[in-house]
């Protein structure tokens, strides 16, 4: 029987956890809760256990699988396998996250961020159609960004290679302040509470009529393309505000690293064409002609599932 992959993506409310071939079918796909308390000692106890629960279930054992890939916030050290400064997981220590789940799971353990293990899923059964240069965008509370180039994942000298959402895109007096210390990061304008920022502060200035800003529902980044779509000047003025932004930070890509696809994902992707089509018409308008012609914008197709299968993807083994 063929060897199996183990993949697991850790979030801050859950790690979805399945059980993967080689090909990238999912054959169990499951979850546990991400226990923060005491400094987020019990997350990886918890996983493992898990784990080890669902292969007794199963009737399996150790010698099925190839190891376990696993991607998780923070900053990693890939070659010990340890995790830092993932505050969401009350992990700002280092952590022994690779040794740790070994020790418990008795599998070989692989990590990875959690932006770049989503670029690798969508790269391997996704939008990415197998290409072996792909960037992937995420749009969420943040934005973030995983490089898959000519094969393999780039992490750069500190890890923080793809870190799209903290490109400076506006230069202006009124850029926002970013959490990173900076001020115009892409992420301040195109994440989910960027959008909604964007939003209110043109809707003090706006005075026509507009469904955006006489509404009495809480604004999401939702709402606004939904009100776009039924022709609210203000909603669509908004989208085509964060398009260019988005455009921009896309053609520096572009030019730069000339991938074949940049996928764009996250919850804010849910618009579908909204968004993809405005900040292709902005890439194209700002890339030169050999980019315009090779690279092409596309919307992510898997979902929450890019995580795992990304995870599971950091463990097949080399061909």
């Amino acid at each position: 029987m063929e060897k199996k992959l183990i993949g697991v993506d850790l979030g801050g409310t859950t790690a979805k956890i399945a059980i993967l071939t080689t090909d990238g079918k999912i054959e169990e796909k499951w979850s546990v809760a991400t226990d923060i308390a005491d400094e987020g000692s019990h997350i990886v106890r918890n996983i493992g256990d898990s784990i080890n629960q669902k292969l007794t279930d199963l009737q399996l054992d150790n010698s099925g699988f190839y190891g376990i890939g696993m991607g998780t916030p923070g900053t990693i050290d890939y070659e010990k396998g340890t995790v830092k400064g993932a505050y969401n997981l009350n992990w700002a220590k280092t952590q022994n996250v690779a040794t740790d789940l070994k020790a418990i799971t008795g599998l070989d353990v692989y990590l990875d961020n959690d932006a770049n293990i989503a670029a690798v899923g969508e790269r391997w059964q996704g939008a990415g159609e197998g290409s072996a240069n792909v960037f992937f965008v995420t749009l969420g509370t943040g934005v973030g960004g995983g490089i898959f180039a000519e094969g393999k994942i780039l992490h750069g000298a500190k890890g923080a290679a793809g870190e799209i959402g903290h490109i400076t895109v506006d230069t202006s007096e009124n850029a926002y302040d970013c959490t990173c210390g900076k001020k115009g990061c892409l992420e301040t304008i195109a994440s989910a509470t960027g959008i909604v920022r964007v939003a209110k502060d043109l809707a003090k200035t706006y005075e026509k009529d507009s469904k955006l800003k006489a509404t009495s529902e809480e604004v999401t980044s939702k709402l606004i393309f939904e009100l776009a779509a039924e022709g609210d000047e203000l909603a669509k003025e908004v989208v085509d505000h964060i398009c260019f932004y988005l455009g921009l930070a896309c053609s520096h890509i572009g030019n730069m690293l000339n991938p074949e696809k940049i996928i764009i994902g996250g919850g804010v992707s849910a618009a579908g064409d909204a968004l993809l089509k405005p900040i292709q018409t902005y890439f194209e308008g700002m890339v030169f002609p050999a980019v315009r012609e090779s690279t092409s914008i596309s919307i992510a197709t898997l979902g929450n599932d890019a995580g795992v299968l990304g995870a599971a993807w950091l463990a097949l083994p080399a061909e």
